[in-house]
C-alpha cells in the first residue's frame, strides 16, 4: 500500500522450492514484493533466506516453483542475467559491490564503460559529468575523483547502492545493509532508502535488527526451516510477533535465571552524559551482567565512551570499587581494570594485516613477554586456549582474520577482552553483523565468564539484550526511563519504554506497540 493506494506487484514468488542433496532449503515460498515499499524479510542462519536471494539473483535455479518480474516470466540463467532483467543485490561485504583500488567516478560508471559497443576510449571528463549526475540523482554530496579505499564505510555502502540504481533496476535487495555502519551512518541509508521508495523501486530488505525495522519497513516476512512463518503488515509491525515467528518460540524464553550479584563494583550516582541531560545513577554488581538498551541516540554510546575513558561525563560522580574512578583515557581504564569491546570492528578493532592471534592478544603484549622479548609460544598458547573456548571456527591461529566470518570475527574481538581478568567489561554491541547461532555462542560465554566482574552489555536490540542479561536498563533521551530484571518481562511493555511511547493500563490489551495479525501469522503456532 503506498499512499493509501494498492501498489503494482514488482515481484511474484509462487511455491518456490529448493534442495541441496537431502537438505530441503526452501519450501513452498509464496511471496510478493510490490513497487515503492520495503519488505524485509528476517530469518535465523539456516532459515533459508540466502538461498531465495541466490534465487532471485540468478545464483542458484529453483527446483520447482515460479517467479514472476513485472508481470513476466523470470528465471534468470545467471548472476548478470539477473541483473540486466531488474534484480540487483548488495550484499553484506560492501566491497562485494564496489571496486575499492578505483576512483568513485569510475565505480559509478563502470557498468556503462564494459557495456556491448562502449568506447574504447574514456573522456575523462565526461565519465566525472556523468558519475556526478548519478551521485546527485541518488542525494550524495561527495568528490566522485576520490578512490573509493580512502572512503569511510558509510560512503562505500553508498556508491554500492548508487552503482546498483544506475542499472535501473525493478527489485532492489539488500542484505544485512547497516551492519557495518554506526547510528549516524545508518540513518544515511535509511533516508537513501526513503527517495528509492519514493522513486517506486521495490526493496528487499535483508535483517533482523529492530531499530532497522522500525525505521524503514513497510511490512515484515519471516523465514524459518525454509518456510514463510509469518507475515506482518499495517499502520502498527508488530515486531514481536516477527521475532517470535523467526524463532519459532516467544522472544522472552530464553535459558536464563537472573543472577542479583554480590558486591558493588561499578556506581554511578547522578551522573549527565552532556550538558542538559538529566542525571542517571545505577549500581553494577559482581557476577552481573547488565544491558543497556534504547533507540538510536537514546545515551547508550554516550555512557560506554564515558565509562572507558573517551569522553568526560557533564556530571555527577563514578565509583570504581568504592573508589572514585575518572578515567581520562582508554589506557587509565584499562589500566584500572576496565576493558571495552568497541562496535564497528571493522574501524575500531580488527587489525587486518595481523592473524587471529595476533589480533587477540594486542593489547595484552606486555604481558606475553619477558625484558621486552615477545613469547610467541606463550602468546598463541593463549590465543588458541581462547579460540577453543569461545568457539572460533579457524583451521588455525595463524589464519588472516580477514578469512573469517563477520561472526567469528566478532568472537575474537571479544576474546580478545577476556583473555586477562577484568573488574568491568563493556562491550558495546557485540552482536553487530553476526547471526543468531555465533550470538547465542557469545552470549553464553559471556555469562559463563561473569565471576569476578561485572559486565555492561550496550545493544540497540530487544532480542539480544534478553538473551545476555540479568537486568535490562532502558535509556530514552539519556534518562533511564526503566529497569527490568529479565524474568517473566511483560515484552510489550518493555518494547514501549524502548520507543518511548505512551503506554496504555496494564492488562488494557491495548499496546500500541503491536498490529494487526495476518492469516499468515498464524502458521507461526
Amino acid at each position: 500500500m503506498v499512499g493509501g493506494k494498492v501498489a503494482k506487484i514488482t515481484c511474484k514468488i509462487s511455491g518456490l522450492e529448493k534442495s541441496f542433496g537431502r537438505n530441503h532449503v526452501l519450501r513452498g515460498i509464496d511471496l510478493t514484493l510490490h513497487e515503492g515499499e520495503v519488505t524485509a524479510l528476517m530469518g535465523a542462519n539456516g532459515a533459508g533466506k540466502s538461498t531465495l536471494v541466490k534465487v532471485l539473483c540468478g545464483y542458484h535455479h529453483a527446483d520447482a516453483g515460479e517467479i514472476e518480474l513485472a508481470g513476466a516470466p523470470f528465471a534468470p540463467m545467471d548472476a548478470s542475467d539477473a541483473i540486466a532483467k531488474g534484480v540487483v543485490t548488495v550484499h553484506q561485504s560492501i566491497d562485494d559491490g564496489v571496486i575499492p583500488d578505483l576512483d568513485v567516478a569510475t565505480n559509478l560508471t563502470l557498468d556503462r564503460l564494459t557495456e556491448p559497443g562502449a568506447n574504447l576510449f574514456v573522456n575523462d571528463r565526461s565519465l566525472r559529468r556523468r558519475a556526478e549526475e548519478v551521485a546527485a540523482s541518488m542525494g550524495l554530496a561527495m568528490d566522485v575523483r576520490a578512490r573509493v579505499a580512502d572512503l569511510d564505510v558509510a560512503d562505500r555502502q553508498m556508491i554500492a547502492i548508487a552503482r546498483a540504481m544506475a542499472r535501473s533496476p525493478k527489485l532492489l535487495i539488500l542484505d544485512e545493509p547497516t551492519s557495518s555502519l554506526s547510528a549516524s551512518e545508518a540513518e544515511r541509508l535509511f533516508a537513501l532508502i526513503d527517495r528509492l521508495r519514493a522513486d517506486g523501486v521495490a526493496i528487499l530488505y535483508i535483517s533482523h535488527r529492530m531499530s532497522d525495522l522500525r525505521r524503514v519497513a513497510d511490512r515484515i516476512v519471516s523465514m524459518r526451516d525454509g518456510a514463510i512463518s509469518g507475515i506482518f503488515e499495517g499502520e502498527e509491525l508488530d515486531y514481536v510477533g516477527a521475532v517470535n515467528a523467526m524463532l519459532g518460540h516467544q522472544m522472552t524464553e530464553v535459558d536464563i535465571e537472573p543472577v542479583s550479584g554480590g558486591a558493588p563494583i561499578l556506581e554511578a550516582r547522578d551522573l549527565r552524559l552532556f550538558e542538559g541531560s538529566p542525571p542517571i545513577s545505577f549500581t553494577a554488581r559482581e557476577g552481573e551482567v547488565i544491558a543497556f538498551t534504547g533507540l538510536l541516540g537514546s545515551g547508550t554510546t554516550e555512557l560506554a565512551e564515558i565509562l572507558f575513558g573517551l569522553s568526560a561525563a557533564a556530571g555527577g560522580e563514578l565509583t570504581l570499587d568504592g573508589r572514585a574512578y575518572r578515567p581520562a583515557s582508554a589506557a587509565q581504564a584499562v589500566a584500572q581494570g576496565v576493558f571495552m569491546s568497541p562496535k564497528d570492528r571493522g574501524s575500531n578493532a580488527v587489525i587486518a594485516d595481523f592473524d587471529i592471534a595476533n589480533n587477540m592478544t594486542l593489547p595484552f603484549l606486555r604481558a606475553f613477554s619477558t625484558f621486552s622479548f615477545l613469547s610467541e609460544s606463550g602468546q598463541r598458547r593463549a590465543a588458541r586456549d581462547m579460540i577453543a573456548r569461545i568457539g572460533v571456527k579457524c583451521e588455525s591461529d595463524r589464519d588472516g582474520i580477514d578469512t573469517l566470518s563477520g561472526g567469528n570475527q566478532q568472537k575474537v574481538m571479544i576474546g580478545r577482552w577476556l583473555l586477562k581478568a577484568s573488574r568491568v567489561l563493556l562491550l558495546d554491541e557485540p552482536f553487530q553483523g553476526v547471526d543468531i547461532g555465533a550470538r547465542r555462542d557469545i552470549g553464553h560465554y559471556i555469562r559463563e565468564t561473569s565471576a569476578g566482574r561485572t559486565t555492561l552489555v550496550f545493544v540497540a536490540e530487544i532480542d539480544e539484550a534478553l538473551e545476555i542479561a540479568d537486568r535490562i536498563i532502558v535509556l530514552n533521551e539519556a534518562a533511564i526511563a526503566s529497569e527490568h530484571l529479565n524474568k517473566n518481562i511483560d515484552l510489550n511493555r518493555l518494547v514501549a519504554d524502548v520507543s518511548g511511547r505512551v503506554r496504555e493500563p496494564h492488562g488494557s490489551g491495548t499496546d500500541a506497540v503491536c498490529g494487526p495479525v495476518t492469516a499468515a501469522q498464524s502458521k507461526a503456532g
